[in-house]
């Protein structure tokens, strides 16, 4: 019975641990890469991930692909007037020695014709192409659809 428990008790943490995951290229340390369950395939999804670059010179992140989507892009929220939009970012700046957030109400990713549902549980290969550290895949976990992020603190991070 004590197994059972212990046992469904990790289960159910590891949607958590698995979004605390980190991968490293270079100078950069993506980490906490997760997405919002979706209603349906025919709905946008966003992306959301952390990156640290411990160097000493800038770069940027430039592009992320998926074959959870048909269309991958980099958006920014921006207020102007209290109305927000979400223009397309060319790029965002990973400067040397901080950590950028995409995150909502922020910069983020938009998975646009989605191939199927994103079903809390599930998981997805993204890779982000950076201006200098190049390419770089992790795996996006799917959170419940009011998830605000993964919470690391209880998965050890």
């Amino acid at each position: 019975m004590k197994h059972l428990i212990l046992t469904t008790a990790l289960l159910l943490s590891a949607p958590a641990a698995f979004a605390c995951e980190a991968v490293t290229v270079g100078d950069l340390t993506i980490q906490h890469a997760w997405s919002k369950a979706t209603i349906g395939a025919d709905r946008p999804a966003a992306f959301y991930v952390g990156i640290t670059n411990s160097g000493s010179s800038d770069d940027a992140l430039v592009g992320i692909s998926t074959p959870a989507a048909g269309m991958s892009m980099l958006h920014e929220t921006v207020v102007t007037d209290g109305v927000a939009s979400m223009p397309h970012a060319m790029r965002v700046p990973v400067p040397a020695g901080q950590t950028v957030q995409l995150a909502p109400g922020g910069y983020h990713g938009m998975l646009m014709v989605l191939t199927a549902a994103l079903k809390e549980g599930d998981r997805f290969p993204v890779t982000l192409t950076f201006e200098k550290a190049g390419e770089v895949t992790t795996d996006v976990d799917v959170l419940p659809l009011r998830s605000e992020g993964p919470d690391c603190a209880d998965a050890g991070q």
